[in-house]
């Protein structure tokens, strides 16, 4: 279920919301922090999240902080993590609703850092209240959708979202609340995402 044996090409054609997405995430980092072309610097402030921002009008900064990264490190590990744990969502949704999915947690995560502190002027970005948002969706098949899932898969989940759940409150500079709302997402869109998915999805 997670681990990858295709080819390149192979893998683009199979899956290619999380290779667009995966690819968005390199280039908008080369552009914006690699070779900072002409208004890169401006047009990322324009992208981050920043709740007072956001309070004052500028609701794009809602959504558009889910595709941005502070530097090489963040953006290589959630694209790692949306390409090992995307791939079976998007086979399982389909494009449209993985989109969905992605998006709206993503979004929700997002929210929810607005909500709690509506005044706040600092800024944050990331892809990881979207994917955790698919952790969400995992984490309902846990215990809704088992049929879904097979031992060694629902295990490995089980401990990837125990371990993501405790990093997020020890590493330091963690928009917790990006990543619990973006969870919280993840597992209200499931049940009508996954309400016309067959058992054994992925043993056929």
């Amino acid at each position: 279920m997670f681990l990858r044996t295709e080819s390149f090409n192979d893998f683009l054609k199979l899956y290619p919301v999380i290779a667009f997405l995966t690819g968005l995430h390199i280039l908008l980092w080369l552009i914006m922090d690699v070779f900072s072309f002409p208004f890169a610097v401006e047009w990322k402030q324009l992208g981050v999240g920043n709740n007072f921002l956001v309070s004052q009008g500028e609701y794009w900064r809602l959504l558009t902080p889910i595709f941005l990264h502070a530097g090489l490190s963040h953006t290589l590990f959630n694209s790692f993590t949306l390409v090992l744990f995307g791939p079976a969502l998007e086979r399982m949704l389909g494009k449209v609703k993985f989109i969905i999915a992605y998006l709206l947690a993503g979004i929700a995560g997002n929210i929810g850092t607005y909500a709690a502190d509506p005044g706040a002027f600092h800024s944050h970005l990331g892809a990881s209240g979207a994917i955790f948002g698919l952790f969400g969706i995992y984490a309902y098949m846990l215990f809704a959708r088992k049929d879904l899932l097979d031992q060694a898969s629902s295990q490995i989940i089980g401990v990837f979202i125990v371990l993501g759940l405790i990093m997020t409150f020890l590493q330091p500079n963690i928009n917790v609340l990006g990543h619990l709302f973006g969870f919280i997402g993840g597992l209200a869109l499931a049940p009508p995402l996954l309400k016309n998915i067959k058992p054994g999805f992925f043993f056929r």
